[in-house]
């Protein structure tokens, strides 16, 4: 592998570890806060990836890193536990713990957003004429500038994704059990009994359709990020 493929995948695995930490955290926070300290008594509640590595070594090492060899990005899973009796006892707060974690990664999409929006103000990032994975912002100068950038870029870029695809209402995602905080208690209950047992089904869906949503959220985000500055279609 060349030098410079191999620092870039370290780029996307430090940031593929963070967006995935920050997730799981959110999500076993938000169970302690509810009442469930299943994922605290884990370790789980921590900004360190290591709990979350030693629960889920397959979907946080090897699939990042094989999936940025086949493909040249990451992607990959942790997961958190917590208590299906309390779950079914409290379905508000089982849903909140489940939106916790897409909420996580919108929050450091904000950030990195606002970072960008700083560079290209002080003139240190400009609008790149090709926009992909690695380059959602450019530097107006080679060296720190241009690592920041290509930083920030796989910042925004992992943390929309896991943002948008974890929030789909299909199971096992997060979003089906987000989703019945705008029903009542029980339609909540008839919805998670109906999808309950959907497991690679779902999933598969759930791929389907981010396939199909992902290109025109990513491209309404962009137009976000550089509104007035820029303008892509």
């Amino acid at each position: 592998m060349e030098p410079e493929k191999l620092l870039l995948g370290v780029v996307w695995y430090a940031v593929f570890l963070l967006a995935t930490t920050c997730h799981e955290a959110a999500h076993a926070w938000a169970a302690k806060l509810g009442g469930d300290p299943t994922a605290f008594h884990e370790g789980q509640v921590s900004l360190s990836p290591l709990p979350h590595i030693r629960r889920e070594p397959f979907g946080t090492v090897l699939v990042p890193i094989l999936s940025y060899l086949l493909g040249g990005w990451m992607i990959g899973w942790a997961s958190a536990p917590y208590d299906p009796i309390w779950a079914e006892r409290h379905p508000r707060r089982a849903a909140l713990m489940a939106l916790a974690g897409p909420l996580a990664n919108l929050t450091l999409v904000l950030l990195v957003a606002i970072g960008i929006r700083v560079g290209l103000a002080t003139g240190i990032f400009h609008a790149p004429q090709e926009i992909n994975f690695t380059t959602v912002v450019g530097a107006a100068a080679p060296g720190l500038a241009s690592a920041v950038a290509i930083l920030l870029s796989i910042l925004f870029v992992l943390n929309l994704l896991l943002f948008l695809f974890n929030l789909l209402p299909v199971p096992p995602l997060d979003g089906s059990s987000a989703v019945t905080l705008l029903m009542s208690e029980e339609a909540g209950r008839r919805f998670r009994d109906f999808t309950r047992a959907w497991g690679i089904v779902g999933l598969l869906l759930a791929w389907y359709l981010f396939r199909v949503i992902f290109g025109p959220l990513f491209t309404l985000a962009l137009n976000v990020l550089y509104f007035p500055i820029a303008s892509y279609s």
